[in-house]
């Protein structure tokens, strides 16, 4: 139990540093709102690694903690519906087994984009930015991929590791 504790310490840690980091990196692409999501990364190694309810766990915390240090209130709500959106699909994509990590890491990104889509229409009360659609679409496909070839990699590293 205190290693599952200490572990999930160890993945939050890693989840703040990596969302400080990107907060620091000047990735503009002119495509407002659009991240890499280094965080991500840990949170798609959680999947693998931990039980989902761990991993929805370290996604909320991540989210909350690193709205309030780097950001607002009004991005945490973004960035929870994004987030919940995510997990839940590659949840559902790795249960089934015909995916490899890099695809369930390509769909979490879309999925993170259109969670956040939802919200936007919600809060602005039109569906005017769904025009947006195809960029975020676009954007979380190449986020997802990159994610998803970096998890991929750590994932083979961490063999030895399980929680």
């Amino acid at each position: 139990m205190r290693a599952r504790v200490a572990y999930f310490g160890v993945f939050t840690a890693l989840a703040l540093i990596f969302s400080y980091v990107e907060s620091l990196i000047p990735f503009q692409i002119g495509i407002p709102g659009v991240k890499l999501g280094l965080a991500n990364l840990i949170i798609v190694i959680a999947l693998y690694k931990m039980s989902l309810r761990e991993a929805y766990l370290l996604s909320v915390t991540r989210v909350v903690l690193s709205g309030f240090l780097f950001s607002n209130l009004f991005s945490i709500l973004y960035s929870l519906a994004g987030a919940l959106a995510s997990l839940t699909v590659m949840a559902v994509l790795k249960r089934t087994g015909g995916f490899s990590v890099t695809g369930v890491s390509i769909a979490g990104g879309v999925m993170h984009n259109v969670g956040q889509l939802i919200v936007a229409m919600f809060v602005v009360q039109t569906f005017s930015v769904s025009y947006y659609i195809p960029v975020l679409l676009a954007a979380g496909l190449v986020t997802g991929l990159v994610i998803g070839v970096a998890a991929d990699s750590m994932l083979r590293r961490l063999t030895g590791l399980e929680l």
